[in-house]
């Protein structure tokens, strides 16, 4: 059986073909690149890291060329990469969709996919710009954290609750801590109706008398 295995290899691509793979998955991982860029939103923006799409599928595409149909290369070839450890840690969730999708156009120009490896690019390249350049209210979260301090007494009072009622569809207290200074400190989590914005908030509770240090934070545990 085993030497059955070794004898499958019915891919074996000339060079021609190696290196038209490998143009393809570098065109389209650069156009990824491109797109990555484009529609990064963070502050720790990482050269290395839109270097390393591009790399990142033209190696895919020559590792699957190299295991071609042997199922006795694929198997030594996670043997081969078993024992190399990636402690790079991901900053951004979007980040992992980028990455895969560079193995995915390595894959697909590696088997020679050319239009499968094009029309990912595009298509999926679209979505994610689209996505992040466009303002779905639906699809963003609502979900904050109200920091204040009070220096007027109880601020639960009917201006308070009206206003967070009115805005929110839900909100409660999660921490009070009192000061020297005899003001407290009041942190609340909202969830906002997706028909507001939180600037109204923020507008309508600067309003009350006592209150001080207004911030309210997106809370991006449940973005």
């Amino acid at each position: 059986m085993l030497e059955n295995l070794q004898s499958v290899n019915v891919f074996s691509p000339n060079l021609s073909e190696i290196i038209g793979n490998i143009l393809i998955s570098l065109v389209c991982s650069f156009v990824v690149s491109v797109i990555y860029r484009y529609t990064y939103k963070g502050t720790g923006y990482s050269e290395s890291f839109v270097h390393s799409i591009v790399f990142l599928s033209t190696i895919t595409s020559l590792v699957i060329m190299v295991i071609g149909n042997n199922l006795a290369r694929a198997f030594g070839l996670v043997g081969a990469l078993s024992i190399i450890r990636f402690r790079t840690a991901i900053k951004d969730t979007i980040d992992i969709v980028y990455i895969f999708l560079g193995l995915a156009i390595g894959m697909a120009a590696g088997v020679g996919y050319h239009k499968a490896a094009i029309a990912g690019t595009v298509i999926i390249g679209l979505i994610l710009i689209i996505f992040s350049k466009s303002n779905f209210k639906y699809l963003r979260s609502n979900q904050y954290i109200l920091q204040f301090v009070f220096s007027n007494g109880n601020p639960l009072g009917d201006e308070f609750s009206g206003i967070l009622s009115r805005y929110c569809i839900n909100y409660e207290i999660i921490n009070i801590r009192t000061n020297p200074d005899s003001t407290i400190d009041y942190t609340f989590y909202l969830r906002i109706k997706k028909s507001f914005d939180s600037k109204y908030i923020i507008d309508e509770l600067q309003k009350i008398n006592g209150v001080q240090k207004l911030n309210l934070y997106f809370d991006q545990q449940n973005s």
